[in-house]
């Protein structure tokens, strides 16, 4: 049974529309099954979601993001979950969008030093997908076996390399965003230094 708000928020059409973009297994609602999502690694504050999704793709974010805007329902992102920072912490009565089941590497340019991949990627995936060549992901969090690049990204994260190689930003050319509207926009590209405003 959900946590309802203040307002006795009717979460039925909700779910009904969160389930007709992912399937019935892209909607965890079970009240044992939220107690996961509480909190990321700073178990010190916890607050469950009301829902938590698990989109596979960009475009089905978008549209969890549109339902959100149109019921007026705070949302957040996660990623592994690995985070110190508080960063993945739901607020009351909130939808938790978890990317972990985002995480297919989309492409690798060796030549130019490029790869692509989706927020749920594992930071050390991405250096085994590439050290063969002789290439690693230097931004090094103390979780990157199980840290995620999206997670990595929103906190800025990185381990004793950054000293050398710089934290993430340091390390990040493009990057497909959805907006609080639930629009998908590319900031950034493929070359270092991009005409117009730095937003990545």
């Amino acid at each position: 049974m959900l946590t309802q708000d203040k307002k006795q928020r009717n979460w039925k059409p909700i779910l009904k529309a969160f389930e007709a973009v992912l399937g019935k297994n892209g909607v965890v609602q079970r009240r044992e099954e939220l107690i996961t999502y509480e909190c990321d690694g700073l178990t010190g504050y916890r607050q469950r979601p009301a829902v938590v999704v698990l989109p596979r793709t960009t475009e089905q974010v978008a549209e969890i993001v549109k339902i959100c805007n149109q019921y007026s329902i705070p949302f957040i992102a996660r990623g592994s979950g690995t985070g110190l920072s508080g960063g993945a912490l739901p607020v009351e009565n909130s939808v938790l969008i978890v990317t972990s089941l985002m995480r297919q590497i989309l492409s690798i340019d060796l030549e130019n030093q490029r790869t692509v991949v989706q927020p749920g990627v594992i930071n050390s995936w991405v250096t085994q997908a590439v050290s063969g060549a002789g290439f690693y992901y230097a931004p090094d969090p103390s979780s990157q076996i199980i840290c995620s690049i999206g997670g990595n990204i929103a906190e800025n994260s990185g381990g004793v390399h950054c000293l050398k190689y710089g934290v993430t930003t340091n390390h990040v050319l493009g990057l497909k965003i959805v907006t609080p509207e639930g629009e998908i926009i590319d900031l950034g590209g493929q070359i270092p230094e991009m005409p117009g405003y730095d937003l990545t």
